[in-house]
């Protein structure tokens, strides 16, 4: 490859939109194996027999938008604007409240408003808000982000993170639900392939994902990212692993 084709890609990642939670300028430039519980369908199904239903950190709204029902009162919450925007233009037509919300504590909602709390991939998870805000039995299912997640890049870039690998583990997140007042029903865990086909996916993941390498940016970052393209160009695709957990509780009472 000559340094005007890393220039372009470099160009192509830079310029490309990273609003929403939609990944599919991705296709044909990386690939991720997917989680084999089915986050989506399954989550069609708790709203389908729920009566009051929020989604925590919703993105832009592209998960939940793909739910067939929904119960009479649901609402979303999300922190960014862009995503706000995509997600009020995805939601409202389906009878879904867009809530703008900072993502820390408190909730913008009274105790017991819902018997669903339901996040994909949340940021922060504030385990006594989610029981605050749930009727007495009622459910918290989530997909969550698991530890070392994308570590082979975010390595690539910073170097070693070994005090970070612990983080966001299900066995600490369900001792954090169990001490909030949530029963633990049910936890599922997968590792899942990542393949990057070229250099413009890393800028794309890097701008999109700010906190994979915070502070990202091209002129930063060059020179790594010229070795890593010459990586890809002569070994083919760069392989990185995303960790997944999926949470299924129930509020005590």
């Amino acid at each position: 490859m000559t340094t005007e084709r890393f220039d372009e890609l470099i160009a192509a990642g830079a310029s490309a939109d990273v609003s929403g939670w939609d990944f599919s300028w991705l296709d044909g430039r990386a690939s991720e194996e997917r989680p084999p519980w089915g986050y989506a369908r399954r989550l069609g199904e708790r709203l389908r027999s729920a009566s009051a239903s929020v989604d925590i950190q919703t993105g832009g709204g592209e998960v939940l938008s793909e739910a067939t029902v929904f119960p009479p009162t649901a609402v979303a919450t999300e922190s960014w604007p862009p995503n706000i925007a995509r997600a009020t233009e995805l939601l409202h037509p389906r009878g879904v409240v867009v809530v703008a919300d900072p993502d820390e504590p408190p909730l913008p909602f009274s105790d017991d408003a819902f018997d669903l709390v339901t996040s994909r991939h949340p940021a922060t998870i504030w385990w006594d808000e989610i029981v605050r805000v749930l009727r007495p039995g009622g459910t918290y299912f989530g997909q969550h982000v698991g530890p070392a997640s994308g570590f082979e890049l975010i390595e690539f870039f910073l170097g070693p993170q070994s005090a970070a690998r612990r983080r966001r583990h299900p066995d600490d997140e369900v001792a954090a639900a169990t001490a909030a007042g949530l029963d633990v029903v049910d936890v599922q865990t997968a590792t899942l392939r990542i393949e990057i086909h070229d250099i413009a996916a890393v800028v794309y993941l890097l701008r999109k994902l700010i906190w994979w390498v915070p502070g990202f940016t091209v002129e930063k970052y060059l020179d790594r990212l010229l070795d890593l393209h010459t990586l890809i160009t002569d070994g083919g695709p760069f392989v990185t692993h995303s960790t997944r957990h999926l949470i299924d509780a129930r509020a005590r009472g």
